[in-house]
């Protein structure tokens, strides 16, 4: 079974550094869990690192049995064969049984360009292929807010990719559960979270229909739990392209009433004109409309709707911000329609396969320029 995590990392500052190049691989496709501090060797003296360095990688050509594999690294075997299979689940590694004894282990294609090459293709197909079940779950209609501005920096992308498979008699969860865990949606340990009802899962389907970004308010509001487990399990949506977020262009106009009433009451018509934005960026009629009605306490977030409906957005968020208040952030799916999702997924994908392409090309140079000083 194909099954691969994806992290994307900037590449490495140097391209003749073999453990820095054969590192930046480790923790690009999360062979290795972090714990705890920093280690002083950066995990090069690791069993994963050495595996790949002085084995698998090192030598293309050969093929390797656990058992040699063990005895030269000094693991347990069954703690080197997690290793191995996690490697042979990413489509580098491969094995073969022929004769009798141990499997023997090789980098497929013969250098780690040609391995790389097998994931990159299989990555791309893959994602191609399951994202037909969000085809058919979306219900959004993909509207744009009244007013859309630039959205902030991506989360730190990370992907899971794994092959399709039937669901197991009697198993936890359902078709859309386990193609979020599949995509590392639920986390590395989704635990309860696979649940077919699990916060996360009404957390996505609620994204799939919805039209408005979802804040937080809103989300614990909604689905229950904690606005900062809520917000976790939103950034880690975030995380995979599916999700982004966005101002709430929406509630611009509820923003912008809020803090023109509450700068009113603490500081008074002359702040407001000369330091909250309203001499700067509103004409002479628009200043007198909203003065007045705040001095007799009755503006509504219809009249500021009103008086503002000719000032842009830009000038009205800027009004905002000089009025000290907060414009909230949600969450929606990255596209108006689920190819336009898949589609942002793919780039993001793509620049971390083409990161890799380049990182293998690096290291079969490096270790092929190295063999004759061996």
């Amino acid at each position: 079974m194909f099954s691969v995590r994806l992290i994307e990392h900037p590449l490495p500052t140097t391209d003749r550094d073999v453990d820095g190049l054969i590192a930046w691989l480790i923790d690009t496709l999360a062979l290795v869990r972090k714990r705890g501090d920093a280690t002083a060797d950066h995990g090069r003296a690791g069993s994963v690192h050495r595996l790949l360095r002085d084995h698998l990688i090192g030598h293309p050509e050969q093929s390797w049995d656990a058992q040699m594999l063990a005895d030269e690294l000094a693991q347990m075997p069954a703690s080197l064969n997690h290793h191995l299979a996690r490697l042979v689940e990413t489509g580098l590694i491969g094995f073969t049984n022929e004769g009798k004894g141990w499997r023997k282990y090789y980098l497929r294609g013969g250098s780690l360009s040609n391995a790389v090459a097998y994931l990159q293709q299989h990555s791309k197909l893959l994602l191609q292929q399951r994202f037909d079940l969000i085809n058919q779950l979306w219900n959004r209609s993909g509207e744009p807010l009244p007013v859309e501005l630039p959205q902030e920096e991506g989360a730190p992308f990370s992907l899971g990719l794994v092959d399709h498979r039937p669901l197991n008699d009697g198993s936890e969860g359902d078709l859309l559960s386990h193609w979020m865990n599949d995509f590392g949606l639920l986390g590395e340990r989704p635990g309860g979270e696979i649940k077919a009802d699990s916060l996360s899962v009404r957390l996505f389907s609620n994204l799939l229909e919805r039209n408005l970004p979802l804040s937080l308010d809103e989300a614990a509001e909604q689905h229950g739990g904690q606005k900062a487990r809520v917000g976790r399990i939103l950034e880690r949506f975030r995380a995979t392209g599916m999700v982004e977020r966005v101002p709430r262009t929406d509630r611009l106009n509820t923003a912008l009433w809020t803090a023109m009433t509450t700068q009113h009451q603490r500081r008074g018509e002359d702040w407001i004109l000369k330091k909250g934005g309203f001499q700067r960026l509103l004409n002479e009629t628009q200043q007198s409309s909203l003065l007045k009605s705040l001095a007799k306490g009755k503006l509504s977030i219809d009249d500021v709707s009103k008086h503002l409906s000719t000032v842009e957005a830009r000038d009205q968020m800027l009004l905002l911000n000089l009025l000290g208040g907060r414009l909230p952030m949600g969450y929606r799916m990255a596209g108006g329609s689920a190819s336009a999702v898949q589609q942002r997924v793919q780039d993001r994908l793509d620049r971390v396969l083409r990161r890799m392409v380049r990182v293998a090309g690096l290291l079969d140079e490096a270790l092929s320029n190295s063999q004759p000083n061996e």
